[in-house]
């Protein structure tokens, strides 16, 4: 009995060292404590915990409530095998009414531009043909899910908005004046989703949307 104990014990002993080597101290504790439970699990567990919301809006009716009162979250997930189960049964792009909102953001952050996250930050904006944006936007949520864009810390998630002769992909950020955080990101998003040479990237921070009521005119950097 005495030694069953003592192996049980050293079994857990080497279970939490090895998970210390794996999980990145640079992580927050109550992550590391929930990838520690995941990896106990067999699990695969992702660095940040996702949320998917969405938002379908009136044609021609803009206001603060209305847009908060219409986003609602889907789902949550926190490791590998918890993303593929909800996107696999998510809508594709091609099947949402215009005009859509779907949002994928880190757990704690609403897709609201006053969001405390947020509101000192902007987004990158890109326009795509109806027929490609899926494609598009695929790669860019692999990319977000798996940490695998620059300056990750500095990304808050990202939107796409089905509209009615377009769709459009967009990436929030944090900060707007870290000039360096920005176009590192910029270059990021580029590399990750293949973007062909005809494609124009557009900046926008969040205090201008609030200004002007809206998230793609008027934007600061075409690139």
């Amino acid at each position: 009995m005495e030694v069953t104990s003592e192996k049980k014990e050293l079994d857990n002993k080497n279970t939490n060292n090895t998970q210390s080597l794996i999980i990145d101290p640079s992580i927050a504790a109550e992550d590391r404590e929930r990838i520690a439970v995941d990896l106990k699990a067999g699990l695969h567990p992702l660095k940040n915990k996702f949320v998917f919301w969405h938002t379908r809006r009136t044609p021609g009716v803009r206001t603060q409530t209305s847009y908060e009162d219409n986003i609602k979250k889907i789902i949550d997930f926190s490791t590998v095998e918890g993303f593929w189960v909800c996107y696999c049964h998510l809508a594709r792009p091609s099947a949402l009414p215009s005009p859509t909102d779907l949002h994928l953001f880190r757990e704690g952050i609403r897709p609201l531009w006053e969001d405390a996250a947020n509101c000192h930050g902007g987004k990158w904006i890109i326009r795509f043909k109806k027929a490609v944006s899926g494609r598009f936007w695929e790669d860019l949520v692999l990319a977000l899910v798996g940490d695998q864009l620059d300056y990750g810390d500095n990304i808050c998630g990202a939107v796409l908005s089905i509209r009615f002769n377009e769709d459009i992909l967009s990436v929030w950020n944090r900060n707007a004046s870290d000039q360096q955080a920005v176009m590192a990101l910029r270059d990021s998003i580029k590399r990750h989703l293949k973007l062909p040479g005809g494609y124009i990237m557009e900046y926008k921070a969040h205090d201008a949307s609030l200004r002007d009521n809206s998230s793609y005119r008027n934007t600061w950097i075409r690139s």
